[in-house]
């Protein structure tokens, strides 16, 4: 699989022969100003919870590529009263089968409101089963036991953990996590945009080295095998 990553928690991967574009925060972050936003592909959008920095770009993305939004039932309505038509809206637990594979809905420690103030609902990650690997994107959690379930249920290639800390799980909660789920690679996310998240990136490599893990953190803008 390649995977693209666009900034802070942004990235696409391509699984199943479709561009899987996820929380897309692109223009109003200063470190992906080099991303031109009009040009980012995607034929799925899928979408953790309402915040501003997971969804400032999916209704311009979403209107110009055509792709489908995945998210919540309620951040899926609000989208669908944004005017967008081809929105998917799930629920914790669900499963769906789709052009690319299977997506699954998981728990999330979190909170979630949109940009506007209104509800948001509980806050998602994503398990994509494909043709081409299996990955899981926890979205914004904190670490959670019942990750060992997602560990128990699929196997999996590599998951994204957010490791910025102070909003979300740290460094050594992502080990953890990745524990549970039981991979080795690790891609991290929700990191460095904002002062309270600013990552020590030696230290961080160090910490999942010592623990067995291999920790990925790609530049925005590039592109890797995975």
């Amino acid at each position: 699989m390649k995977f693209t990553y666009y900034g802070h928690a942004c990235f696409a991967v391509q699984a199943g022969g479709k561009t899987l574009l996820f929380d897309p925060f692109i223009s109003p972050n200063p470190l992906a100003k080099k991303i031109d936003v009009s040009k980012v592909a995607a034929d799925f959008i899928l979408v953790s919870h309402g915040h501003g920095d997971h969804v400032a770009d999916v209704v311009e993305i979403a209107k110009r590529t055509g792709a489908k939004v995945i998210a919540p039932f309620e951040v899926g309505s609000w989208f669908e009263n944004k005017g967008l038509k081809n929105v998917q809206s799930m629920n914790h637990g669900g499963a769906a089968q789709l052009d690319f594979g299977r997506i699954k809905l998981t728990s999330a420690i979190h909170s979630s409101s949109m940009p506007d103030g209104s509800y948001g609902g509980n806050p998602a990650g994503f398990v994509v089963e494909s043709s081409d690997g299996n990955f899981y994107y926890s979205g914004d959690t904190a670490l959670t036991f019942d990750m060992k379930l997602i560990g128990e249920a699929t196997r999996l290639d590599f998951a994204v953990f957010p490791i910025g800390d102070f909003f979300t799980m740290g460094i050594d909660d992502a080990v953890r996590a990745a524990e549970f789920v039981a991979v080795k690679k690790i891609v991290g996310v929700h990191y460095d945009t904002f002062p309270p998240i600013k990552l020590d990136h030696e230290a961080a490599m160090k910490t999942a080295q010592a623990a067995g893990k291999e920790l990925l953190l790609p530049a925005i803008g590039e592109t890797i095998d995975i």
